[in-house]
């Protein structure tokens, strides 16, 4: 019994230790995480920005985060890098998609880009539809899900065991209700995701780059972009060449080291 006990003393020390060991760790690389954020900010304040940029990217190590792609885009706009300022904008809207600042922010840098793009106009509904899939983030949109998954229990408990008709007729257009917006904000959520990890689109990052017929540098010229044009990505099966798309359909191929995915 002695024994048992001992053994039962010794599990619970090494148990206590390793936690208490995993929350020094963690305490330790969040005091480690904000010093350098301190001093990436205090670096661009003063405005030495590659020292902002070498501490934003080595925040970056750590984790995404819509935030540091906002102040990385910032100071590689202040220090005039255009392909890489968009590219983070890029990167901060699609975890943050409905942020005003990164919006603006992004819009100021492509209008100091060579290259307009001219979109092609969506079917009035098809556009409408991608405008609401973007008012929300993935996260957001299952949140939702959730939420309206519950009061979909709800209304079928409603429906099924209440006995006044009134009730019963309530319960049972909430349920419909409900179950349609269950279906609605779960594909929602599943195209932010798909948007998100997906990443089919990319930012030229070379002050210009020749689009040639054929993955070779022997390919015909068949027309030339510029630092901070986005491109889709159509073919990405091979290391070296990538075939893009642009939104007119011109379509060739560029070399990978002309380009980084967003």
């Amino acid at each position: 019994m002695n024994a048992s006990r001992r053994v039962g003393k010794r599990i619970g020390t090494i148990v206590f230790s390793t936690l208490l060991a995993i929350n020094i760790t963690a305490q330790e690389a969040t005091f480690d995480t904000q010093v350098v954020k301190t001093t990436a900010d205090s670096a661009y304040v003063r405005g030495d920005y590659v020292e902002a940029i070498t501490n934003y990217k080595e925040l970056l190590q750590h984790g995404e985060s819509a935030d540091i792609y906002y102040n990385l885009g910032n100071s590689y706009y202040k220090s005039d890098s255009l392909g890489a300022a968009i590219l983070n904008y890029e990167r901060a809207l699609l975890l943050r998609p409905t942020d005003e600042d990164i919006q603006a922010n992004l819009e100021i840098a492509r209008a100091k880009t060579i290259d307009k793009v001219t979109e092609m106009p969506d079917i009035f509904f098809i556009a409408w539809i991608k405008a609401l899939i973007r008012t929300a983030s993935s996260d957001t949109w299952s949140k939702w899900g959730i939420a309206c998954f519950v009061l979909l229990i709800a209304s079928l408990y409603v429906f099924l065991f209440v006995k006044q008709p009134i009730a019963k007729k309530a319960g049972f257009i909430g349920s419909i209700v409900c179950l349609i917006f269950v279906v609605l904000t779960n594909l929602f959520a599943a195209s932010q995701k798909d948007t998100l990890t997906d990443r089919t689109h990319a930012i030229i990052m070379k002050p210009s780059v020749t689009v040639r017929s054929t993955p070779d540098v022997s390919g015909t010229e068949l027309f030339i972009l510029h630092e901070g044009r986005k491109v889709g990505i159509k073919d990405d099966s091979m290391a070296s060449w990538k075939e893009i798309a642009l939104e007119d359909g011109k379509v060739g191929w560029v070399s990978a080291t002309d380009l980084e995915r967003i």
